[in-house]
C-alpha cells in the first residue's frame, strides 16, 4: 500500500498492529486478553461479553468509549484523574481489546446499543458518555438513539462532525484490507501513531509494542475485520447532518494541533473550523481547545483534558 494511503486515516488507523519490524520482531505474541491496561478488567455475562475497567465512585458515572483500533487502555492516563470525583467506566467495544470478537454487526448504532447493554448490566440508569475519535461518533449516535440514558455528552477529537462526499467515502472505504492491518511494519506503526501527537514522548512506546506484539496473537484477524467494518460504519452511519438534534449538554474538546481532523488529504484546512461548525450546529455545545496538543489528547494532555471535563460537569 502506498505510504500516502497508510497515513491518510492516521486516527482512523490508530493502530494497525504489525508483525514485522526491528525492535519487537523477536518478542512473543501478546494475546488481547493479556494486554496490560494498568487497571483490572471485568467482563459482563451473556452472549456478547464486554470487557471494562471500573474505577472510582461518585454521584455521576462517566463511560469512556475508545476510538478506532484502540482499546480501553488508551484512557489509562485520564482514568485516575477523573476517578478522583466520579465513577469511571472504560469499555472495550466488541471486536476490540478483551471484548467478544467475531462476525458481528459492527456499526455505530450497534456500538451505541452495546453501551446501553453495559449500563443495564451494571444497573446504571444515566451516564456521562465520553467518546474519543470514532468513540465520539458512537457518542453522538448514543445521544440520538438513547437520549433518555444520557446525562451529558463529551466529544474528544470526535469523528462524525466532518462530512465526506460519496466519492470520498468510497475511496476511504477501500484504503484498508485485513492483510494490510496484520502485516504493517513497525515503521508504519510509528508513523501513524506519531501523527496523533503534537510531541511524541518515549513514555508512549507501549503503544508501539502493543500493536507489534498483538499482531502475532490468535485474534488479530478478527480484530482487523472489526477495524475495517468500523471504518465502513462510520461512513455509512453519518451524524454530521444530525448534530442539531443532539440537545444534551455537550463538551467538544480537541487538540489545536490535531493532524488528522480534518482529513489532511481530502479536506486540508484548520482543525478549529471543523469543531467550530459542530459547536454552532449543536444547541447546547461548549467548545474547548487544548494548545500544543494532537489527536490523542487524553494521552498527550490528560490533566488538561480531565480538568476540562470536570469543569464541564461541575458547572
Amino acid at each position: 500500500m502506498h505510504m500516502k494511503n497508510l497515513v491518510l486515516l492516521g486516527a482512523l488507523s490508530l493502530l494497525l498492529g504489525a508483525c514485522s519490524g526491528y525492535k519487537y520482531a523477536a518478542m512473543p505474541a501478546l494475546e488481547f486478553q493479556d494486554i496490560d491496561y494498568g487497571f483490572a478488567t471485568q467482563r459482563t455475562d451473556g452472549d456478547l461479553p464486554l470487557a471494562y475497567i471500573d474505577e472510582g465512585a461518585g454521584d455521576q458515572t462517566i463511560i469512556l468509549i475508545h476510538g478506532l483500533a484502540s482499546n480501553a487502555g488508551f484512557w489509562r492516563y485520564a482514568i485516575p484523574l477523573l476517578a478522583e470525583d466520579y465513577r469511571v467506566i472504560a469499555l472495550d467495544l466488541p471486536g476490540y481489546g478483551k471484548s467478544a470478537k467475531g462476525d458481528l454487526p459492527y456499526g455505530m448504532a450497534f456500538y451505541a446499543d452495546q453501551v446501553v447493554a453495559l449500563m443495564d448490566a451494571l444497573a446504571i440508569d444515566r451516564a456521562v458518555v465520553t467518546g474519543h475519535s470514532m468513540g465520539g461518533q458512537i457518542g453522538l449516535t448514543f445521544a440520538l438513539n438513547h437520549p433518555d440514558r444520557l446525562e451529558k455528552l463529551v466529544l474528544a477529537s470526535p469523528a462524525g462532525v466532518e462530512a465526506f462526499k460519496p466519492g470520498e467515502a468510497k475511496w476511504l472505504r477501500n484504503v484498508f484490507r485485513i492483510d494490510d492491518i496484520v502485516r504493517s511494519s513497525e515503521e508504519v506503526v510509528r508513523t501513524n501513531l506519531n501523527r496523533n501527537f503534537y510531541t511524541w514522548r518515549d513514555e508512549y512506546e507501549w503503544m508501539v509494542e502493543e500493536r507489534m506484539r498483538m499482531a502475532k496473537g490468535e485474534e488479530i484477524e478478527e480484530f482487523a475485520y472489526a477495524v475495517i467494518q468500523s471504518v465502513g460504519a462510520m461512513l455509512d452511519e453519518p451524524t454530521t447532518d444530525r448534530l442539531g438534534e443532539v440537545t444534551a449538554e455537550t463538551l467538544i474538546i480537541y487538540g489545536a494541533n490535531d493532524g488528522l481532523i480534518p482529513n489532511p488529504f481530502l479536506h486540508p484546512g484548520f482543525t478549529a473550523k471543523v469543531f467550530e461548525r459542530a459547536e454552532a450546529a449543536m444547541p447546547n455545545a461548549t467548545l474547548v481547545e487544548i494548545p500544543r496538543c494532537g489527536h490523542l489528547l487524553q494521552i498527550e494532555k490528560p490533566q488538561v483534558f480531565a480538568g476540562a471535563v470536570k469543569a464541564f460537569l461541575e458547572r
